[in-house]
């Protein structure tokens, strides 16, 4: 029979802030997003003051200062080796896992010796995860994806199970009508409204709901959402990342960026970022967009522009989005304006050295592919960011705010904690 358990990271971004800054513990913190902009992660300490998911700093400034809330900028560099670092120990439990988010994961129990007792598997799996990594979790198990993410959010906001729920035939209906049907995985928006209409208000009515009324009312969808709270597996893992179909690079600057010289190093940049993320996933390109926008939301003069260019050859060297990305730029840059964005978006992406070549390419794709390597295991070994390309320029005046963020402890030797003897 398949079981199923989804492990969530409590609060996850202020989880990883906690582990190198126990001062922290106890104390009301929350993670902005990017460009300090709003809350993405908040303590149990901040929730109850209040503070709710996305509002802007400058709206809560007051209430930080006066309740003495910790802010941190976002340090995804830090995050996203936490996250391998749950996820390597989850793999002690399961060799089938689901990288589903960044602190989420599905593990695959069925079969396994040890799962006679789901709930003390997830109870054993809560505790290694803390006890080796330092991160808070939560696990909810159930025989459909469905059902083990239901569970998971059971044992998040019920003390009384410890982090652990496991959903069982007996008692299921009892537990699903308890769950407001917004809480169910997919459920929400419009969605929520057609349901609400119908008199759905709960899990438990959603389970109960006709398979085609559902599929009428919320698509094919739907009807797989009733079927898993049935009971009935209808996706199994995800074992494999799905090959992505675009890839984008795009940022807000830190402050107004009205010079070209500074706008052609933001692109360039950009531009750079995106073939290290084609690489990585050993893809090349076809296509290329960048665009450029001033604020949308004050006063300034408004301004917002694109250009996409095809590539001579499907490609993922640097060097060759960089030049056309500045080409495409170039076409759209208009004087006077203060400009608050832009960014660069790959599309028709293939597997790598799979695209059609060109007959006049200059550069053999050998060379270039060696180059592209030898600089990414630069950066890997010693830093992203060691070696790059003088057109993303120096300085970086345009880059991001991040005036709160962290150390980043696992990623920057120069980050490293240091011990005062």
């Amino acid at each position: 029979m398949p079981l199923f358990a989804l492990v969530d990271c409590n609060n996850f971004y202020v989880s990883c802030e906690r582990l190198f800054d126990p001062r922290l513990e106890g104390r009301p913190v929350i993670v902005l997003s990017n460009n300090d902009g709003c809350a993405v992660s908040r303590s149990a300490e901040a929730k109850a003051l209040g503070i709710k998911m996305g509002v802007p700093l400058f709206k809560i400034k007051d209430l930080v200062n006066a309740k003495q809330v910790i802010v941190r900028s976002s340090n995804y560099a830090l995050y996203g080796d936490i996250s391998a670092r749950v996820d390597s120990v989850l793999s002690q439990f399961s060799p089938r896992i689901e990288n589903y988010s960044i602190d989420e994961s599905f593990l695959d129990l069925s079969d396994l010796p040890c799962a006679s007792d789901p709930a003390a598997l997830g109870a054993a799996m809560r505790a290694t995860v803390l006890q080796w990594t330092g991160i808070p979790t939560c696990v909810g198990i159930g025989p459909t994806k469905t059902l083990a993410k239901l569970a998971n959010h059971i044992a998040k906001v019920n003390p009384v199970m410890k982090g652990v729920c496991h959903l069982k035939p007996d008692g299921l209906d009892a537990m699903l009508a308890a769950v407001n049907v917004k809480e169910v995985w997919g459920i929400g928006g419009s969605y929520l409204a057609r349901l609400n209409a119908i008199g759905v208000q709960t899990a438990l009515d959603l389970k109960r709901l006709d398979p085609v009324r559902a599929r009428d009312l919320l698509t094919v969808v739907g009807q797989r959402t009733v079927q898993e709270l049935n009971g009935i597996a209808c996706s199994d893992l995800e074992l494999l990342p799905k090959p992505k179909q675009a890839t984008a690079v795009t940022r807000s600057f830190g402050k107004p960026v009205t010079d070209r010289q500074a706008m052609e190093e933001a692109v360039s940049f950009y531009a750079a970022r995106a073939g290290e993320k084609l690489r990585a996933a050993q893809q090349d390109c076809g296509y290329l967009s960048v665009f450029i926008r001033t604020n949308v939301f004050n006063k300034d003069p408004k301004y917002s522009a694109s250009r996409s260019i095809r590539l001579p050859v499907p490609s993922n060297d640097s060097r060759m989005l960089v030049h056309y990305a500045l080409h495409g730029l170039a076409s759209v840059w208009r004087e006077g304006y203060r400009y608050a964005k832009a960014g660069v978006i790959l599309n028709e992406l293939v597997p790598a050295g799979t695209g059609q070549g060109n007959l006049f390419q200059s550069a053999p794709l050998g060379k270039s592919s060696a180059m592209m390597q030898v600089m990414d295991q630069l950066n890997k070994r010693m830093g992203r960011g060691t070696v790059y390309q003088a057109a993303s320029g120096i300085k970086r005046d345009w880059a991001l705010r991040a005036d709160y963020r962290s150390p980043r402890y696992t990623s920057r030797w120069t980050d490293l904690p240091k011990v005062k003897c």
